[in-house]
């Protein structure tokens, strides 16, 4: 993941991207959630690869692993 996964303050404002390219990871994620396809993204974006797509999951998923969360009083 990480030579897939690039963070790089000159591209996308520092986000998390896809392999240097102008791709962010959210990006991916929020394709996904609104129901494309991988095969759909992959067809849509050439320059991507499923590894990318199954690397933006992973980076997601390790994000999430938390202790246990706390809200802040406001």
């Amino acid at each position: 993941m990480n030579e897939r996964i690039t963070i790089d303050p000159a591209i996308c404002h520092g986000k998390p991207c896809i392999r240097g390219l102008r791709y962010p990871v959210e990006n991916i994620l929020e394709w996904l959630a609104s129901g494309m396809s991988t095969e759909e993204i992959l067809a849509d974006y050439e320059d991507l690869e499923r590894e990318d797509i199954l690397a933006a999951l992973s980076y997601a998923a390790r994000l999430t692993h938390v202790k246990r969360l706390e809200h802040l009083a406001a």
